[in-house]
């Protein structure tokens, strides 16, 4: 008997595979990779995890179909900011149930929790979770952290699965989940991938505001992820890294959207709009050797596009440059 899990690597998906491991079913972890789950490649840790509840890990990205099918048009809405969190756990279910005849298994599972998250982890969400994964009346998909407490499914009803033998919790504490982890031996269960990027009210704004300027594609996605972030007049984005993290995040990006502002100086890495007219140029040029080691006194050099190259001044404080902040009036970049 195989199921596959959804895994996120945190404690919850760690105990739900071990609950079922447990009782002899063969579990292959399956995370879902939609693009919002951080700016650090956490794949060699979601290993180790499943591995250490029991189970083998398979990453299955999904990025582009996400952004063109759940992003932007979710059937049971969004959660505080851009978060369709529903749609997402269905969309993730239907995904996974689609696996299923390839990795020969009978059935789904997830950590999720009763009570736990206000939006998705509700029994009337988990219900339309269901209706979105096409699993209303199969009931194939187990939630063994709080199975006591719904109705009995599938795995359940045919006995593949004890239900005496899966657990009964509710609710944001997390004392039962942390006495499990202590019993099992765990010490390192944190959540590995610091959440959802969607929730996060400062990324929602990003987001809201470049698409409000362009068409999502994946590599923006990365591209909202790193550095500080300024709408120029003309319309052209600019990214100025804010530390080595960005400056890595934001030279690993590769799109023809976007250019790169090269220093003479030791500064941060940029990236511009490759169609941004000349004074959106000048203007980027300016804004990126300001955050430089650089004097408003001096002219440098910056190049653009090859062999283009404009001759500026930085501005004389950063608090001028920060008028081009993507969303100054409500402005939480630094």
């Amino acid at each position: 008997m195989r199921a596959l899990a959804l895994f996120s690597g945190g404690l919850d998906s760690m105990l739900a595979i071990k609950a079922v491991v447990d009782q002899g079913v063969e579990v292959i972890a399956i995370h879902i990779k939609t693009g919002f789950g951080g700016t650090k490649d956490i794949t060699a840790l979601m290993r180790e995890r499943a591995e250490r509840a029991g189970a083998k890990l398979e990453v299955v990205d999904v990025r582009e179909a996400y952004i063109q099918k759940i992003l932007f048009d979710p059937v049971y809405g969004y959660g505080k900011n851009f978060n369709p969190c529903i749609d997402c756990h269905g969309y993730m279910f239907k995904v996974a149930k689609g696996l299923m005849s390839q990795y020969d298994a009978s059935f789904l599972i997830t950590g999720e929790v009763v009570g736990q998250r206000p939006m998705s982890q509700r029994v009337d969400a988990m219900k339309q979770v269901s209706k979105l994964a096409d699993d209303w009346e199969d009931k194939l998909i187990l939630r063994p952290m709080s199975a006591k407490l719904m109705e009995i499914t599938a795995p359940e009803e045919k006995g593949w699965v004890d239900r005496e033998k899966l657990h009964a919790i509710s609710g944001r504490s997390r004392e039962p989940q942390l006495t499990l982890a202590e019993a099992y031996g765990w010490e390192d269960y944190e959540s590995p991938g610091g959440g959802c990027l969607l929730t996060e009210e400062h990324f929602s704004e990003r987001l809201r505001e470049f698409v409000a300027h362009d068409k999502l594609e994946v590599s923006d996605v990365d591209l909202l992820k790193y550095g500080r972030h300024f709408r120029l007049p003309d319309g052209a984005k600019l990214i100025v890294g804010r530390n080595q993290e960005d400056n890595e995040g934001l030279q690993a990006i590769k799109s023809e959207k976007y250019i790169t502002v090269k220093l003479p100086v030791a500064g941060p890495f940029s990236l511009l709009s490759a169609d941004a007219t000349e004074q959106d140029r000048v203007l980027a040029a300016r804004i990126a050797i300001t955050y430089a080691r650089s004097s408003a006194k001096e002219q440098y050099a910056i190049e653009m596009k090859g062999d283009e190259v404009w001759s500026v001044s930085p501005f004389a404080s950063k608090k001028e440059a920060q008028r081009y902040f993507f969303n100054a009036a409500t402005m939480k970049e630094n």
